[in-house]
């Protein structure tokens, strides 16, 4: 015989599906099915409850009674006996445990009933059975453990007394006591009668149908990437079901131990697939699944006169055992000052005041200080994990600011849970599950301005996304793009339509809506990338990376505020451990800033960097002192080539230019302010408070000024536009220059050409022989490929530290 058991979402997908199963099942052998409630049926009949306390019960007990599930079936019987039960809560406005009981067996009596009369109707003969006439069990309202010895001998009399040609609908979840009460058997206990079932009547394997496809490394619904197991020992199982896997309960285990019944995870939707077969037979070992129990409590008794005392665990435990409360994860402090222990959350305020009775003396006397419940708490557990490998998985949820309350390691050495926020629970089970099972990391993504580089960076995200997830294991998704005015959100990712969807679906927003989106979604690995020019989003960085960004930014304003701006930015990302790469903001996508980063971090102490810091200027009077033509023309011919801002005379201005000397000052720990920089205004003061579009429209009143400066060049010295960072570096402050200077034509900086940038980086051990750092300082598409760059390197670094 096979035991084939339905849960509440099997039978809720249509029983036509259930009785094609049990067809084709019974052809193969002799079959006995188990059944949980239809659906949501046990919360609606718990809701029922509360509303009879405050007798508003009937309206909703008679849209229970028209439920679909139950149309064309005579429940009158059943309907009367719950009303009446439901009445005596009216009157009396409460109920205890017993009645609970009492109230939610109807769910599956009245599953049980239906499905066989349904086997009936198909020609099958059935018989609806109910478990409470065989299953005996102690008298524990809520969570009964079935005698065993007494229940299996009732149970094959009962059995052996059937038609055999009548395929048994047995109910799941419910037992009755010696004296005939009715107890259930916990959440998920029909699960637990099936094994029970499969255990009396030496059952050839117990088959489980849900509604997926077997036991996954992690829940499918929350994990997308999670992969079915195969195979699974008893003891791999058994853990699984202890620390929360759904489909499992934590009684389900021993009784198909006792003689070695296979247990096989099926689903309802698709009955052909093998599913996940849990038996005895050895397994590979290793890391198994990740499991999730979401609403339990933390349960704390502090104390200073603790410190010392025998017997204290005996005490508390002692407590929890007389109000049948058990206990699952514990934390204790070697001193005995305190003990910590995870419960069920509808246990936690009855094992807070188990507490404070069995303590009230030491309360009274101050040797105890606290006794407290902390709620909405989840328990992820890691079956098959070495403590040592969880080091990389314990990181990536600190990086994704989710620190655990408390963490267990098993007494095998080969499980480890944590204890982290209900909110988080989904977040930190995908965290996990990628560091751990090699998956491609998902990194989430929000861009913020989508203009010229902006643009060109999301086209080559979406470009590479393949192949960086082929040959990096790296999935970049771009969950969010944003200009001043409106975001376009998708925690699934937005494609290559952005801005037709950012145009048409749009919204205002603030970023704490897009902090607030993420937590929502559960989204890890965050990244804010900024792409504006804009002043004002850098007030947002603060707010960003305590809300779990690491930052990559082309924006060069963060970076050369007032010093103390930069300082208190630095702190932020340090106490929150997030980082922020801006390779960018000087020399474009030239790898310039990771070189002075590693130079001096590593003590070579840099003596002076002067170069061409500006691709626009560089292309401006690299083409200027080399051709015959106007300088109107050639800066038209800049902008027109996107080289140049939008407002060509924040380049002219040398502001620019200025900025970047300071940031890499900084990056030398120096405490300049660009207040303290010498500056060359290219601009004449009677363009300088021109609207733009009258600015463009005078371009030609530049010409006088540098054809003279032209003029009065030597024969072999071209015009370039200079940043120098000079003085003492190692001291407090340098000098920051920023000037137009005359420079020989056959020197490093003469001979560029086009839009190019180049660094000349002066030290100690290389005397007068500079660093040199050239290459392409302009364009879009370089810009976005050096963004894009500081996005591969964070992604790659984040969650792995």
């Amino acid at each position: 015989m096979k035991i084939l058991k339905f849960g509440g979402k099997s039978l809720q997908s249509g029983l036509d599906l259930v009785i094609d199963i049990i067809t084709n099942r019974a052809k193969e052998s002799a079959v006995a099915v188990v059944v949980s409630a239809v659906g949501e049926t046990t919360d609606i009949l718990e809701r029922l409850l509360e509303l009879a306390k405050k007798q508003e019960y009937r309206a909703e007990f008679q849209k229970f009674t028209e439920l679909d599930f139950h149309r064309g079936h005579d429940l009158s019987t059943e309907f009367d006996q719950l009303r009446k039960l439901l009445e005596g809560v009216s009157l009396l406005g409460e109920y205890n445990r017993k009645i609970k009981d009492r109230v939610l067996a109807f769910g599956e009596l009245i599953a049980a009933r239906i499905l066989a009369e349904q086997l009936s109707d198909r020609g099958l003969g059935a018989v609806s059975i109910d478990s409470r006439e065989f299953f005996v069990a102690g008298l524990h309202h809520g969570n009964a453990l079935i005698k065993d010895k007494l229940s299996r001998e009732k149970t094959k009399l009962y059995f052996a007394r059937l038609d055999k040609a009548a395929i048994p609908v047995v109910t799941g979840f419910i037992a009755a006591t010696a004296d005939g009460d009715t107890v259930t058997l916990g959440r998920n206990g029909s699960n637990y009668s099936a094994a029970l079932l499969a255990d009396f009547l030496d059952a050839e394997e117990l088959q489980n149908f849900t509604h997926v496809d077997g036991i996954y490394t992690a829940n499918p619904d929350w994990v997308k990437e999670a992969r079915k197991i195969e195979d699974l020992h008893f003891d791999d199982a058994a853990e699984l079901a202890t620390f929360g896997a759904s489909i499992l309960h934590s009684k389900t285990i021993v009784p198909l131990l006792r003689n070695n019944i296979p247990l096989r995870i099926l689903n309802t939707l698709n009955p052909e697939n093998s599913g996940t077969v849990v038996s005895a037979n050895p397994t590979r070992s290793g890391i198994k699944s990740i499991s999730a129990k979401t609403g339990v409590s933390l349960v704390q008794l502090e104390g200073r006169g603790l410190l010392g005392k025998v017997g204290v665990d005996g005490r508390v435990f002692k407590a929890m055992a007389a109000e049948g409360i058990s206990v699952g994860l514990i934390s204790q402090g070697s001193s005995e000052r305190g003990l910590g222990f995870v419960v069920t959350a509808t246990d936690g305020p009855s094992a807070a005041e188990a507490l404070k009775r069995e303590f009230a003396v030491d309360i009274e006397q101050g040797d105890v200080s606290a006794v407290g419940v902390q709620e909405g708490l989840s328990v992820i557990s890691i079956v098959g994990i070495e403590l040592k490998n969880f080091d990389g998985a314990f990181s990536a949820l600190v990086k994704n600011k989710i620190v655990p309350t408390l963490f267990s390691n098993s007494l095998t050495g080969r499980n480890v849970s944590v204890l982290v926020k209900d909110s988080e629970a989904k977040k930190a089970v995908n965290v996990i599950h990628g560091r751990i099972f090699g998956m491609s990391k998902k990194v989430n993504l929000a861009i913020f301005g989508h203009g010229t580089v902006g643009g060109t960076l999301i086209k080559q995200i979406q470009e590479s996304a393949e192949a960086i997830e082929r040959r990096k294991n790296i999935r970049l998704n771009i969950f969010a793009i944003g200009n001043s005015q409106k975001l376009l959100r998708d925690a699934n990712g937005i494609g290559e339509d952005w801005q037709e969807r950012l145009n048409g679906e749009g919204q205002p927003y603030s970023i704490n809506d897009v902090i607030a989106y993420t937590e929502r979604h559960h989204l890890e690995n965050l990244i804010a990338v900024d792409n504006t020019a804009c002043a004002l989003f850098i007030e947002n960085y603060i707010t960003l990376v305590r809300g779990g960004f690491d930052l990559v930014s082309s924006n060069k304003v963060a970076n050369t505020l007032s010093y103390d701006s930069y300082v208190q930015l630095r702190e932020s990302l340090k106490i929150h451990r997030k980082e922020y790469l801006y390779e960018t903001n000087v020399g474009a996508g030239l790898p310039l800033i990771d070189t002075i980063k590693l130079l001096h971090l590593s003590g070579e102490n840099i003596t002076r960097i002067r170069g061409v810091f500006s691709g626009s200027l560089s292309f401006i009077f690299n083409k200027f002192s080399g051709e015959n033509v106007r300088f109107s023309e050639v800066l038209k011919e800049a902008a027109q080539n996107g080289y140049t801002e939008p407002d060509p005379r924040e380049d002219l201005s040398g502001n620019d230019v200025a900025r970047k000397l300071l940031i890499l000052a900084r990056e030398l720990d120096l405490r300049n302010e660009f207040s303290e920089i010498e500056i060359e205004n290219l601009i004449p003061d009677s363009l300088t408070s021109l609207p733009i579009t009258e600015f463009l429209q005078n371009l030609d009143a530049l010409d006088a000024r540098f054809d003279k400066r032209k003029e009065n060049l030597a024969a072999d010295k071209v015009l370039r536009y200079v940043g120098d960072l000079s003085g003492d570096l190692s001291g407090e402050k340098g000098t920051l220059r920023a000037y137009l200077d005359e420079v020989p034509a056959a020197s490093p900086l003469g001979q560029l050409t086009e839009s190019d940038s180049l660094f000349q980086i002066y030290t100690e051990s290389y005397g007068s022989n500079p660093i040199i750092i050239r290459g392409a300082g302009a364009g879009a598409a370089v810009t976005a490929r050096g963004v894009f760059g500081d996005i591969l390197r964070l992604a790659a670094k984040t969650g792995a530290e």
